[in-house]
């Protein structure tokens, strides 16, 4: 699908100016991540979402696997440890249960929560130190915000990459 205009990326769109340029950048990318998710894996069948091609990890685990992750990175980043609940919903990015207009509403609420989240931080946050998982191991509040940002991209990549192994399957790309 060949298009005639890049579209405008939200980090050349002028928004959130208010907010400091990390804070700001972060949002940026879940905001890409929302677009690409949508544009991307949204047309999908709830079969194409749940296909594992090449024997790669499904659309339904990596657009689930990025709400998640968001939501306990800035967990951490927040200072505080993971809930039950939270560990109970890790375990289950995987299910074969995948309803992609039930995925694409909790995904895209995680998405706006975190972005509120996200605003909560000050500058002054930060350098402070945080620890990550049960190991503890050592990172800060500014180094969850920058993970929180690539790990979705990251994620987001593999996500369109299977979608496009999928519609390839149909015969519709």
């Amino acid at each position: 699908m060949a298009e005639t205009k890049a579209a405008v990326e939200p980090w050349m769109r002028g928004t959130h100016t208010e907010l400091p340029a990390v804070l700001r950048a972060v949002i940026h990318a879940l905001e890409l991540a929302q677009e690409d998710v949508t544009r991307w894996c949204g047309p999908l069948t709830d079969e194409e979402w749940k296909l594992r091609p090449e024997g790669l990890a499904s659309v339904a685990f990596h657009v689930r696997h990025i709400a998640g992750s968001v939501d306990r990175l800035l967990t951490y980043a927040e200072g505080s440890q993971l809930s039950e609940e939270q560990l109970e919903r890790m375990r289950k990015e995987d299910s074969p249960d995948a309803v992609a207009s039930e995925i694409l509403v909790e995904f895209a609420a995680e998405l706006q929560r975190a972005e509120k989240r996200i605003r909560a931080f000050a500058v002054s946050d930060l350098e402070t130190a945080r620890a990550l998982g049960r190991k503890a191991l050592p990172t800060s509040v500014g180094g969850l915000l920058v993970h929180v940002a690539e790990h979705t991209s990251r994620h987001v990549g593999q996500a369109v990459l299977t979608s496009k192994l999928a519609v390839c399957r149909r015969g519709a790309f």
